[in-house]
């Protein structure tokens, strides 16, 4: 079989824009009150962050909780590389900073990802977070649910479920860490 390497590859195929900077603002904000909801308030809650934009939006969480509670609240980030179950197959990335606050015991602790996609991330970052102590419960927040699990597992808190197809890739730009204006966007798939 001959590959035509004149086929664009899913990179270089348009990208459709899903949510701007507004729609993005608009989810973490009822993201934020869904959090303060279900909890009562932000009282025995710890906010961890995936790297890399799983921290950025973390942060962005903590800045809204902290204007509504009226006291600072300080989030954190929880590193899952090592516990990744594919470290096999591909290269590990750079180790990035895991920054707990404060003890997990006892605390219900939201996890936050920018995109839930087959769970693994998750999986890996709920034996991470089995290494660091037994929190009262462990609620998941993320910015995109795209579809696809491979295991049992569901945010408690989504900004956009947004069904793809397993060919296009779901792309989330931040301003902290991108240096670009924050943007979800597919990539790929039919046009």
């Amino acid at each position: 079989m001959v590959v035509s390497s004149d086929a664009p590859r899913p990179d270089d195929m348009p990208a459709r824009t899903v949510l701007d900077e507004q729609d993005i603002s608009r989810a973490l904000t009822r993201i934020t009150h869904e959090i303060l909801e279900r909890n009562r308030d932000a009282d025995g809650v710890l906010l961890l962050g995936i790297p890399t934009r799983g921290v950025d939006l973390a942060r962005r969480i903590a800045a809204r909780m902290s204007e509504v509670e009226g006291r600072p609240i300080t989030p954190g980030s929880l590193d899952v590389t090592m516990y990744r179950d594919d470290l096999r197959m591909r290269p590990a990335r750079a180790l990035e900073h895991t920054s707990i606050p404060e003890d997990v015991d006892g605390k219900t602790v939201v996890l936050v990802d920018d995109v839930l996609f087959s769970g693994r991330t998750i999986r890996a970052a709920l034996d991470a977070l089995g290494d660091l102590g037994r929190p009262k419960a462990v609620q998941l927040a993320v910015l995109v649910d795209r579809g696809h699990r491979e295991l049992p597992i569901r945010a408690d808190f989504v900004g956009k479920n947004l069904p793809t197809s397993l060919a296009e890739k779901v792309k989330v730009r931040l301003t902290e860490a991108d240096g670009e204006p924050d943007s979800v966007t597919i990539v790929g798939g039919a046009s």
